[in-house]
């Protein structure tokens, strides 16, 4: 045989000579992880908030009687590039507050002129006459005035739904005492004195509302809008000294309890046969209650009638002064309320915050809750919530608040000792087996938020989270 005549014998595959893994693998027990699940976050709300029991499926906010109105932001409607204010929405100037003819409403809107706004324009002049309100209907406003010491000073930053001049539409003599300019490009409506008067005399119905508005006790109130308590102090001698009481409100808000709930459905014959070593019922109910916790989390945020981000009084909203988050807009949202026990913002926001402090040479301390380290400015801890929304311009909220009855701060509300309770506040019910085999479990949680008093819970709005290019 020649060399060429020989098989060739590497073509050959190699014989087995011991059992493969993949057999033994038949045999052998294999280990599990419990069924796992991304959405579950750190759900810091939740566990920051006193949890207050709402017997009876309710809370009543008491206050002191306040005369403040017209706190509110102002709603616009466009068509094409021309911007109208809805008329109902005139109702949210403290002028208009509770008038309600819409004939006149209307013909208020129809009077706001339109005007379109550059960056870097002057809106109003410090020290010019002001003979007309601004209604912000998109775009930024830097509000400035001049110190003591002559050098200029920021007054505030308005946007979309503010307004300024709302004074000049009955005082003559009224004029601007900061100077407003255009940060952004944007639009707003003006309503002038003289187009406001036109409608005035021929509406007798505004006419009797002005004329109420005008005879509000407004020398009876602190700067909170409060009903004054009388009383003297630093006297001498035997003088007068003022009675006093304290009045409320007559129609204080009540906070009902809101739910959640989902039907659990699990076959019978997974039950029974299949749960070894897990139990299939337990393991389908512990990552059910954990999708609820998160949808509960989210409504606290943002539902409507209880949420913290859309029921956050007006008055207690703020705009970056640059757009990003830097350390002296941290600063302006804490020094509007006493005892700031913690920020919350969405994580994303926490990683400007960061940049915004690395660009500044800051270092912050970090401080630990409940096992962990987490950012914390001036003491107080920035703690992730990724339910706070980002909008598509890549701008998001921090919110900043006070916890707790005894300080008249932000209470979670639930209510315990439910029927085939759980945990606290939520209830699993067995709902019975269906002609399909098939178990049924109701699982419902109980919840809701009040804001005790308005300065409790303030925001900073339209923080600039996208990396800023160079």
């Amino acid at each position: 045989m020649t060399v060429d005549d020989r098989p060739d014998e590497r073509l050959e595959p190699p014989r087995q000579s011991s059992l493969s893994t993949a057999a033994a693998r038949k045999l052998a027990t294999t280990t599990k992880s419990a069924p796992q699940m991304q959405e579950i976050s750190s759900r810091w709300l939740l566990r920051m908030l006193p949890w207050v029991e709402a017997k009876g499926g309710a809370y009543r906010v008491n206050r002191r009687l306040s005369y403040t109105v017209g706190d509110g932001r102002i709603e616009f409607v466009q068509d094409g590039s021309r911007v109208r204010v809805i008329p109902r929405e005139l109702g949210e100037l403290a002028l208009l507050r509770g008038f309600e003819d819409v004939d006149v409403l209307n013909a208020l809107a129809d009077r706001c002129v339109q005007r379109d706004f550059r960056a870097g324009e002057v809106l109003v002049e410090r020290g010019t006459p002001a003979d007309r309100i601004h209604l912000i209907a998109r775009g930024r406003i830097n509000q400035t005035s001049v110190g003591t010491y002559g050098d200029e000073l920021a007054v505030a930053v308005l946007a979309d739904g503010d307004r300024f001049g709302e004074g000049a539409l009955l005082d003559p003599e009224a004029d601007w005492d900061h100077t407003a300019t255009a940060e952004t490009s944007g639009t707003l409506l003006t309503l002038s004195r003289a187009d406001f008067a036109a409608v005035l005399a021929s509406a007798p119905a505004l006419q009797a509302h002005v004329r109420a508005f005008g005879a509000l006790p407004r020398q009876r109130q602190n700067k909170y809008g409060e009903a004054e308590i009388a009383m003297s102090a630093g006297h001498h001698g035997e003088v007068g000294i003022p009675g006093a009481f304290v009045d409320y409100e007559l129609q204080p808000r009540e906070y009902e309890l809101s739910v959640a709930q989902t039907v659990l459905k699990v076959h019978t014959r997974v039950a029974d046969l299949y749960n070894g070593p897990m139990n299939q019922t337990e393991e389908q109910l512990r990552l059910t209650v954990e999708a609820l916790r998160e949808r509960q989390e989210h409504e606290l945020v943002n539902n409507p009638e209880f949420g913290l981000l859309p029921n956050a009084d007006f008055k207690q909203r703020i705009q970056p002064h640059s757009g990003p988050p830097t350390p002296d807009d941290l600063d302006e949202l804490l020094c509007r309320r006493r005892g700031t026990k913690l920020f919350l913002a969405h994580p994303r926001t926490i990683a400007a915050i960061g940049r915004e402090w690395n660009a500044a040479g800051l270092h912050p301390d970090t401080i630990e809750l409940d096992g962990h380290r987490v950012p914390a400015w001036r003491g107080v801890p920035i703690l992730p919530c990724n339910k706070i929304p980002i909008s598509r311009e890549n701008t998001s909220s921090i919110l900043a608040m006070r916890l707790g009855e005894d300080n008249q701060g932000v209470i979670g509300l639930r209510q315990t000792g439910l029927p085939e309770e759980y945990e606290p506040g939520l209830s699993v019910r067995f709902m019975g087996i269906s002609e399909q085999a098939i178990m049924s479990y109701l699982v419902t949680t109980y919840y809701s938020a009040a804001i005790l008093v308005p300065n409790a819970l303030g925001v900073l709005e339209n923080v600039q989270i996208a990396r800023r290019r160079g």
